[in-house]
């Protein structure tokens, strides 16, 4: 609604102060392209979720980075697998739950605004930690990182809310990647370079 009043106004402006035709012309499809854009960033397309507690589901939109065991230092504290989503200027932004469970833990932490794929981004960007527990999976992270262009992260979950798997959980506005942290027990279902959809691509299997 905003941007819709915000483009009105600049095509009045444009045709009110703008005397050479063929420059009105180009800054009002300038306007309209970056309109069209932003729109396109910003939607949220309504998806059922096949709901399955054995079941990890991709979390956002984009391509598959980093599969790996690494070590997770704010909560665990212990070695998980890692997985990696990173999202074009082009995907669907909103994060939506990979599991059903109690969230169990909440944070938002300020930080840097490097490059989604640089390999301190997960610990030094702008980013939400949130813990998910049911019983087929125990405890389940997942990370929201924003990246060079991020510059907000928007998260719902709260400590004590229960999560629906592919319900809305946040946005990350022009933002970049998603990490998520399983038990070394869970069985991957993804694989390096393949391009997911939050709600409904399965990445890890109990």
């Amino acid at each position: 609604m905003v941007s819709t009043i915000i483009v009105a106004l600049l095509f009045i402006l444009i045709d009110q102060f703008v005397l050479i035709e063929w420059l009105r012309i180009a800054l009002m499809l300038v306007v309209l392209v970056f309109f069209i854009l932003i729109l396109q960033f910003f939607r949220n397309p309504k998806r059922q979720a096949p709901v399955n507690p054995n079941h990890i589901l991709s979390s956002v939109d984009g391509k598959v980075v980093v599969i790996e065991e690494v070590e997770e230092n704010e909560y665990f504290k212990d070695k998980r697998r890692m997985i990696s989503v990173f999202m074009s200027p082009l995907n669907v932004h909103v994060t939506r739950y990979p599991m059903s469970g109690r969230v169990v833990y909440s944070k938002y932490h300020p930080g840097k605004y490097l490059v989604a794929w640089h390999p301190k981004a997960s610990e030094e960007n702008e980013r939400t930690t949130v813990v998910i527990e049911n019983e087929q999976f125990g405890k389940v992270l997942y990370r929201q990182i924003a990246g060079a262009l991020a510059k907000r992260i928007v998260n719902y979950a709260k400590e004590g809310d229960m999560a629906v798997q592919g319900a809305d959980a946040g946005f990350i506005k022009f933002g970049s990647r998603v990490d998520i942290y399983l038990p070394l027990s869970a069985k991957v279902k993804v694989t390096l370079g393949q391009k997911v959809k939050g709600a409904i691509d399965i990445i890890a299997e109990v």
